[in-house]
């Protein structure tokens, strides 16, 4: 019996493809790899509840079962970056990538942990890259609003570049239809690198009306707001 047809949106075979812009396509998967798959899904539910120990057991499940499984990696590498394991982060993105280079996600996490380890350039280098390939638009608003940010916040003020940080979270903002708060307030965060304290002012407010914004994100924006009201830019930690 042929094995069972699957659309690209299956986790296992569609996270690299989904981030790269690909068009979704009608591939073959051995059951084994489903599995796999359903349980890598299964971590990442864990991970939305805050278990990153239930998470971290499923991993080395799915690890142990085949050490190459690369969406398992990239799963456990987010892990390890939320536990400030930089190292061994960046070793599992570079790992998931070896696998398939246009793993946009895998590229972006490993870029955002560069900017934690100091490693600006290779950062830099690597959302350069990610914007030059053209993936698909939600995931070009992501990576648009991932360069804005660095360049509007760098601490090393060789990378910053306010002009291109608006230039991107406005692009970034157009994608998701002004939608999002972190992007807007990303958008404030690049006017203040400007020195244009009036719009970061006015975005951040915009950012803080976001309809069904966290409690999480609403108290960072509002940090944020508290800022650019005494004209002071944003640096990142």
């Amino acid at each position: 019996m042929v094995r069972r047809i699957l659309v690209i949106t299956v986790a296992i075979l569609s996270w690299a493809a989904i981030a790269c812009g690909r068009v979704p396509i009608i591939v073959n998967a051995p059951r084994h790899q489903l599995a796999l798959g359903k349980m890598v899904n299964n971590a990442e539910e864990q991970l939305k509840k805050g278990d990153l120990a239930g998470a971290n057991r499923t991993l080395d499940a799915v690890l142990k079962a085949d050490p190459a499984f690369w969406p398992a990696l990239y799963t456990r590498a987010r892990i390890f970056a939320m536990e400030g394991k930089y190292e061994r982060a960046i070793q599992d993105c570079n790992e998931a990538l070896r696998k398939d280079r246009g793993f946009v996600e895998a590229a972006m996490l490993r870029g955002q942990i560069n900017v934690h380890l100091g490693k600006y350039a290779e950062a830099l280098k690597e959302f350069d890259y990610l914007i030059a390939i053209h993936p698909r638009r939600v995931t070009l608003a992501r990576v648009l609003k991932q360069r804005a940010w660095f360049q509007a916040t760098c601490r090393d003020s060789s990378f910053r570049n306010g002009q291109q940080a608006v230039k991107d979270a406005k692009a970034a903002c157009s994608v998701q239809e002004w939608k999002d708060e972190t992007t807007i307030d990303t958008l404030a965060a690049a006017y203040a690198e400007t020195g244009d304290f009036d719009s970061a002012v006015r975005y951040a407010e915009q950012a803080l009306a976001v309809k069904g914004i966290s409690a999480k994100d609403s108290k960072r924006i509002q940090r944020h707001l508290a800022c650019f009201q005494q004209r002071k830019p944003i640096r990142s930690s």
